[in-house]
């Protein structure tokens, strides 16, 4: 079997997409799979995969902002830039010579920095390819931060690099079809491969969850019009019902509105976040905000403590704020909100809501207007009925279509293919 390596300087070691599901399926393949990482933890073996860390950039140890571990504080705007600035510089570098070391028949690249040391060792004979997590010329529009001009700028220039890159590369994968087919116009050889979830990482069947394995979990959507005290539970001691949002945190994704929301809810919902901010003010700010007390955040989990906040929820949320990147994503978080069968309340963009309605799974709402959802909220917390059957089809969906188990087979076919017969489709090019 092929040794494949699979190469990041800005993502975790865990990351769902990286290793949890790419590198583990090509393990239980049979490939021999590396995952070269810079986060400063250190090498190991895990689930069949080869974890060699890099170390972490400019020499920070684990656990200081940067690295990615959990608890850490979110770095600021300025941080944050010359972080990047710093693994473009730095830990790319070591990414590359340690994946050189390891001496790949295949390698796949996780994040655009890495493209140059990507072109670089496919002259070493190496197969390489590229695996296009986001629309990036389509992000780098939507940076707050950036003055429009500049972020016009340096969206064409990526545009133009990412085209020049990939036309020369073995193969490419795609997290979206969009995103497929834009590259696909440069390299005939690209799939898309979705970031649909494992059903069974979610609602597993476990003989501690008693009836809830094989169901909806909406038995606690009984919120009622009754006023909450406060510690999750009615006046009258019945248990409050909950929404969780899972996810990085910030004002592009919604939380001012969410909190908004929280205020104007009839029901006593409370409001769990699973995720860290990505602005430190942004936290201050919405704390303060009269809608936070009923929210409760969780901060930073691992996948079983995700699962855990979805399995004890009446519904989902990922009502983020249209962008460029955002109204064509294959948003993650709903289709595992849909794997822990509950509902998801989506914000109104045309190819979400044309998967929502199609498999009855949820509501859709404007994501800018905290009484839309407000109210949605409150309709699947006042209805546990509705909820319930909203979440079995989204469930339903999963197994059927929306899954990784389908995504694994065309990823290995894709990398057995390519290891075959790589000299052809160069010649092709």
């Amino acid at each position: 079997m092929p040794r494949i390596v699979h190469m990041t300087s800005a993502h975790p070691r865990y990351d769902t997409r990286i290793f949890v599901k790419q590198c583990r399926t090509l393990a239980a393949h049979g490939h021999e799979v590396s995952l070269v990482v810079a986060d400063g933890r250190g090498d190991e073996v895990r689930d069949g995969v080869r974890i060699v860390d890099a170390g972490s950039p400019g020499g920070r140890p684990a656990g200081e902002p940067g690295t990615g571990s959990a608890g850490a504080a979110p770095p600021s705007r300025r941080g944050a830039l010359a972080g990047r600035l710093e693994r473009m510089l730095l830990a790319t570098r070591r990414v590359a010579a340690h994946a050189l070391a390891l001496e790949p028949d295949m390698v796949q690249l996780h994040d655009p920095e890495l493209l140059p040391a990507g072109l670089r060792l496919q002259r070493s004979g190496i197969h390489v390819v590229f695996d296009a997590h986001e629309d990036v010329p389509a992000q780098l529009l939507d940076k707050p931060y950036l003055p429009p001009a500049a972020a016009r700028l340096l969206s064409a220039a990526y545009a133009r690099y990412e085209r020049y890159a990939c036309a020369r590369l073995d193969g490419l994968l795609a997290a979206t079809p969009l995103i497929s087919a834009r590259l696909e116009a440069c390299n005939p050889r690209t799939l898309d491969i979705a970031n649909y979830p494992l059903p069974e990482e979610f609602f597993p069947v476990r003989e501690s969850d008693g009836d809830d394995a094989g169901h909806s979990n909406n038995d606690n959507c009984n919120a009622g019009n009754g006023n909450g005290n406060g510690n999750g539970n009615h006046d009258d001691g019945e248990p409050r019902a909950q929404v969780c949002y899972v996810g990085s945190i910030s004002a592009i994704r919604g939380v001012r509105e969410l909190v908004h929301a929280c205020d104007l809810l009839r029901t006593p919902t409370t409001l769990v976040l699973a995720g860290g901010f990505s602005e430190p003010a942004l936290a201050a700010e919405v704390a303060a905000l009269p809608g936070w007390s009923r929210v409760r955040a969780l901060g930073h989990l691992d996948r079983a403590g995700v699962a855990g906040v979805m399995r004890r929820s009446c519904a989902g949320l990922v009502t983020l704020l249209p962008t460029a990147s955002y109204r064509d994503a294959l948003p993650v978080k709903m289709f595992e909100y849909m794997a822990a069968g509950i509902p998801v309340i989506a914000s109104d963009f045309p190819r979400w809501r044309a998967i929502v309605d199609a498999s009855e799974c949820g509501l859709c709402v404007d994501p800018g207007d905290p009484a839309a959802i407000a109210a949605a909220i409150d309709r699947l917390a006042g209805d546990p009925e509705l909820a319930r059957r909203l979440g079995a089809n989204g469930r339903r969906a999963v197994e059927q279509r929306y899954n990784w188990r389908q995504e694994a087979q065309k990823l290995i076919r894709f990398c057995d293919d390519l290891c075959r017969h790589p000299l052809a489709h160069r010649l092709a090019l």
